[in-house]
């Protein structure tokens, strides 16, 4: 008789067989074997699931573009302000001119249409005092303004031009004009510049000039002080009142101004007189205006001056002057640096002009405001003195 116990000995005869183990390295799986599939077949995707994917798939497209293109914006950014705020007068050899530069110095006057001269003046009791001929713009491109300035509107005026006046030259009858004031035009937020703007009036006007501000404030007087001097400027900068003003002075007074335009980057003629035109005609919009330039006339003058722009390019440091005489007549010029100084055509109607001139004067937003700034500032250096002395300065 065993010994075993009963169960052991079950145990001992069952007939069961065991399946022989895989060996482990043949069960395990590799990265791109697949998982056994638990079903002969796949089961179909429904529609909805089917669409949804593809959403899915599109948005992923869609959001790599926008990430790619907002790079590309980001990168021609970063390059334009590394550009722009880099010092090239401060690398070696900046100032060292060139073949093509022909030995020109850069604080060279950039006159092309008329001529500088150096102002010299005298105040009563006081020795001599010599003012620079040449003005900074505050842009590395076009660096500086002439201060003063002689042009005549053409050979005409130069053949009539008898005797002199106390602000014309007395050979050639050139007309000199003194710097009111500059500033650069800039566009969009990021302050791209466009072109350096200058305001000069006729010497010899500047009396009349002169008298029809100090009368606004003080009807009497022949100067202004320091309180009136306060109250005209905040005048000037009113948007309504600032344009009442101004309008009346170039109607009124007769004095004869230049607006010196040279571009800082290159441009064309339509992008400059489409800045005009939409200032001529937002202003010609406005209720208490359409009066005055609502006639027949005054579309017809708008398209004598969109016909004196109907050119190509203006490339950068190229001079565009443009000239308002006694009546109002505005009078183009322009000098390309190839064929010398060129007229390229005049507007009789004197609201043109005008209406050219306010957009850097006048209203609620001007077309630069460092400009408008610098002419009031202009405007007080005048007014402070008495009528008549400003038109006595010496030149040499």
């Amino acid at each position: 008789m065993s010994l075993l116990a009963p169960t052991a000995r079950a145990l001992r005869h069952c007939g069961r067989t065991f399946p022989p183990r895989t060996p482990q390295c043949l069960s395990r799986r590799t990265l791109t074997s697949k998982i056994p599939s638990t079903s002969s077949h796949h089961e179909p995707i429904d529609p909805v699931s089917l669409h949804r994917l593809e959403l899915q798939r599109r948005s992923y497209y869609k959001r790599r573009t926008y990430y790619s293109g907002a790079g590309v914006l980001f990168g021609l950014l970063a390059i334009y302000l590394t550009a722009t705020s880099l010092d090239l007068d401060s690398l070696p050899n900046a100032n060292k001119p060139s073949k093509a530069d022909s030995g020109a110095r850069k604080d060279d006057p950039m006159v092309i249409l008329g001529r500088e001269r150096k102002v010299v003046v005298q105040k009563l009791g006081e020795e001599p005092e010599e003012i620079k001929d040449l003005v900074e713009t505050g842009t590395s491109t076009v660096p500086t303004f002439p201060r003063v300035l002689e042009f005549v509107d053409d050979e005409r005026e130069m053949k009539n031009a008898g005797s002199p006046g106390p602000g014309e030259a007395a050979t050639d009858g050139l007309v000199e004009y003194q710097l009111l004031g500059l500033g650069i035009r800039t566009v969009s937020f990021l302050g791209i510049q466009v072109y350096v703007v200058g305001m000069y009036i006729a010497t010899d006007d500047i009396a009349a000039f002169q008298e029809h501000l100090i009368h606004r404030i003080a009807p009497i007087a022949s100067t202004l002080v320091a309180g009136e001097k306060e109250d005209l400027k905040k005048v000037l900068f009113d948007p309504e009142k600032g344009e009442e003003v101004w309008s009346a002075v170039l109607k009124e007074t007769g004095a004869r101004t230049l607006l010196r335009i040279v571009p800082t980057r290159n441009t064309d003629f339509h992008h400059l007189r489409d800045g005009w035109v939409r200032q001529i005609t937002a202003r010609a919009q406005i209720p208490g205006n359409k009066g005055e330039y609502g006639d027949e006339g005054f579309g017809v003058a708008m398209q004598q001056f969109k016909a004196l722009f109907n050119r190509g390019s203006v490339p950068k440091q190229k001079e565009l002057l443009l000239s308002r005489d006694r009546k109002g007549k505005l009078a183009v010029w322009y000098d390309d640096g190839k064929n010398g100084a060129q007229r390229l055509g005049q507007v009789e109607d004197e609201r043109i002009s005008r209406a050219v001139w306010l957009n850097y004067l006048a209203g609620k937003t001007v077309a630069s405001e460092g400009a408008r700034k610098s002419i009031v500032e202009g405007v007080m250096e005048f007014v402070e003195r008495p009528v008549g002395t400003v038109a006595t300065q010496v030149h040499v």
